[in-house]
C-alpha cells in the first residue's frame, strides 16, 4: 500500500495546503485515537507542539479529533520532541503527539505519533491510519457520553528538565563552563537554558524568541553559524545548537569550529565503551555517516551498523540489536539508556559531562577523527522521477565505476521535501566533486 500521508518523520507538508489541513489533522486524530483505543480503561494522549504560528490551528482540530473518537486529550504547549516520548510512559498515555515540522521553516508543519511505549509508530500502523482517514473515518465517532475531554499539563517542562538533568553523573555539575546554547526559536526555548543553569553553567542563550514565525531562522543547528559567531565574542567553552523540536544537536567547539553528529556519535560510542555501559559493541547509524567515523570505530573493534535515512531506522535497529548508541550524521542522537527517540539536549550533556570529566577543552575532546572529503548537493524537482531517467542511471554508474571501492556514493529522495540528495565521499576530494557535480547536472536536466 503506497504511503499518503507519512512520510519518513511523521506527516509534513505546507501549512494549509495538500493534506496539511486542520480537516485532515482533524481526521487524523480520530483514526489514530480509534486505532489506539483498546479496552475499557480511559485512554490518554499527550499533545505537544514547537513554536509555529501553524500549531494554534493543529493542536485544537487534532484534539477534536480524539475527543471525537472517546479519547482524553493531554496538552503541555511547546515542548521538544523528545519530552513527548518521555511524557508518553510518564503519565500511562496510550499515544502521543508532536505539532512540528523539526527543522524546516515556519510555513511548513508536521505531526508524527509515539506509541505507548514512548517509540515512533511502525510504518503498518502509520498504514493503518492513513486508510482508516480516507475509508469510514466518522464511523469512529462515539455517542456523546463517551467523548472524552482535554486539558492542560502545566507542568510538563518542569519533568523534562528534571527527567534531562537526571541523565547527568549524581554530583557531577558543569561549574565553571561557559555555554552558548541556540535553541531555534523552537521548542526547547524555555527548557534548554533552565536545564544547563541548573547545572551550574553559564548560559548564553540565543534563539529563544518564537514569535511563531522565526524558528529555524538564521539560528538553531541548521544555520549554526550564528552560533558559532557567539561562542567566540562571549570566549565560551562550547555551542550548544538545537532545531525547532530540540530533537537534533550541533555543536562547535571554543574556536568555533563545528562539530557534527557523526563526532559526536563517536565520541559517545568510545566514552561508553571505556566506561563498559556500551551495549552490542557499536555504532548504529544512517547511510550519510562519514567513512572516518566507520574507520575510526572498525579500527577499534567496534562495530557500525547502517540504515536507511531517518532515525526511526536507526532505532528500529538499536531495537533489534539490543544496542544503547545511534544516530544520524545530522544530529539525531539516540541514547537508548535514556530516551526513546533523538533527543538533542540529553546529547549535549553527554558531551559537556566527558568534557568536565576529562578536563579537555571542547576542541580536543569532540576532535574524534579526520572526517573523509565528502560532498552533498540537493537537487529540488518538481514532478516525475528524474532518477529512472537513462542519462541519470548513466552517469550513477559512472561514479561508481570511478570510486571502485575508494569511497561511497549515496543517492536518495527526501523523505520530507521534494529533493533528490546526492552524496558521495571518498579520499580524493577533486574526484568527488566532480562526480557530485556530474550527476546533479543530469538530474536537473530531467526535472
Amino acid at each position: 500500500m503506497s504511503r499518503k500521508y507519512f512520510g519518513t518523520d511523521g506527516m509534513r507538508g505546507r501549512v494549509n495546503e495538500g493534506f496539511m489541513t486542520p480537516d485532515v489533522a482533524m481526521r487524523v486524530g480520530l483514526a489514530a485515537g480509534r486505532s489506539f483505543i483498546r479496552g475499557d480503561h480511559v485512554h490518554r494522549v499527550v499533545i505537544g507542539k514547537d513554536t509555529r504560528r501553524s500549531g494554534y490551528m493543529y493542536e485544537p482540530a487534532l484534539a477534536a479529533g480524539f475527543v471525537a473518537a472517546g479519547m482524553d486529550v493531554i496538552m503541555v504547549g511547546p515542548m521538544p520532541t523528545p519530552a513527548i516520548a518521555m511524557l508518553v510512559k510518564s503519565l500511562r498515555a496510550d499515544l502521543g503527539v508532536m505539532i512540528s515540522a523539526s527543522h524546516n521553516p515556519h510555513y511548513d508543519n508536521g505531526i508524527k505519533f509515539f506509541g505507548p511505549d514512548g517509540f515512533k509508530l511502525s510504518d503498518e500502523k502509520e498504514l493503518e491510519i492513513e486508510h482508516m482517514v480516507d475509508n469510514g473515518v466518522f464511523d469512529a465517532l462515539v455517542p456523546s457520553e463517551e467523548l472524552g475531554r482535554a486539558t492542560r499539563l502545566e507542568d510538563a517542562s518542569g519533568r523534562y528538565v528534571e527527567f534531562a538533568k537526571a541523565t547527568v553523573p549524581n554530583g557531577l555539575t558543569f561549574d565553571g563552563l561557559k555555554i552558548v546554547v541556540d535553541c531555534a526559536n523552537g521548542a526547547a526555548y524555555k527548557v534548554a537554558p533552565t536545564v544547563l543553569w541548573e547545572l551550574g553553567a553559564e548560559v548564553i542563550s540565543i534563539g529563544v524568541s518564537p514569535n511563531g514565525f522565526n524558528i529555524n531562522d538564521k539560528c538553531g543547528s541548521t544555520h549554526p553559524e550564528t552560533m558559532c559567531e557567539q561562542v567566540v565574542a562571549h570566549g565560551a567553552d562550547l555551542g550548544i545548537a538545537l532545531d525547532g523540536d530540540a530533537d537534533r544537536l550541533i555543536l562547535c567547539d571554543e574556536h568555533g569550529q563545528i562539530v557534527d553528529g557523526d563526532q559526536i556519535m563517536a565520541l559517545i560510542t568510545r566514552n561508553w565503551h571505556k566506561r563498559g555501559v556500551l551495549r552490542g559493541g557499536g555504532l548504529v547509524t544512517t547511510v550519510m555517516s562519514n567513512l572516518g567515523l566507520e574507520r575510526l570505530l572498525t579500527g577499534e573493534g567496534l562495530s557500525l551498523a547502517r540504515t536507511k535515512v531517518g532515525d526511526r531506522y536507526v532505532v528500529e535497529h538499536m531495537r533489534k540489536t539490543g544496542m544503547n548508541v545511534g544516530g544520524e550524521q545530522s544530529g539525531h542522537i539516540v541514547l537508548s539508556d535514556f530516551a526513546t527517540t533523538g533527543d538533542g539536549l540529553v546529547a549535549a550533556l553527554q558531551v559537556l559531562t566527558e568534557i568536565q570529566q576529562s578536563d579537555k577543552p571542547a576542541s580536543e575532546a569532540c576532535r574524534q577523527f579526520d572526517p573523509v572529503p565528502q560532498l552533498l548537493k540537493n537537487v529540488r524537482y518538481s514532478g516525475g522521477d528524474p532518477l529512472e531517467a537513462a542519462s541519470v542511471k548513466a552517469s550513477i554508474e559512472t561514479a561508481e565505476q570511478a570510486l571502485n571501492g575508494s569511497g561511497r556514493l549515496v543517492i536518495r529522495k527526501s523523505g520530507t521535501e521534494p529533493l533528490i540528495r546526492v552524496m558521495a565521499e571518498g579520499d580524493d576530494e577533486g574526484k568527488i566533486t566532480a562526480l557530485v557535480d556530474a550527476i546533479c547536472s543530469e538530474i536537473e536536466a530531467a526535472a
